[in-house]
């Protein structure tokens, strides 16, 4: 099952440079939290805040001249029958690969009938 959860990666790694956020957002089911490194929240409870939280986050990278993403130290658990946890080092890439920024992010998901999206995340 783990498998599945890297896939779900690779397609987001393969889907961020659209800059789209509705594409990004699909990933996600509602109500959905964020936490900051610093543990700042943000909560959604809608599709449409959603898509506009990531719609804001992508332009951001884009006006910092990130290009793509890409992510490794995988990790994954399985958690009862259809929830995983994840965590991720996710880096911004830039021309000729430069590095812009880096994180590691943790993911509670959740396998619903349109396939795995995530319902929480934690920056750290």
């Amino acid at each position: 099952m783990a498998d599945n959860v890297k896939d779900f990666f690779d397609r987001f790694v393969e889907d961020f440079p659209s800059f789209d956020g509705s594409i990004i957002a699909n990933r996600y089911t509602a109500p959905y939290t964020a936490v900051t490194s610093d543990g700042e929240f943000w909560q959604s409870n809608d599709s449409v805040e959603i898509e506009a939280y990531f719609q804001g986050l992508l332009d951001r990278h884009l006006s910092q001249g990130v290009l793509f993403c890409k992510y490794n130290d995988f990790e994954c658990q399985q958690v009862g029958k259809s929830n995983y946890f994840a965590t991720v080092t996710w880096s911004m890439m830039g021309a000729e690969d430069k590095v812009i920024t880096t994180w590691r992010e943790s993911y509670n998901l959740v396998n619903t009938a349109s396939g795995l999206k995530i319902f929480t995340s934690i920056d750290h």
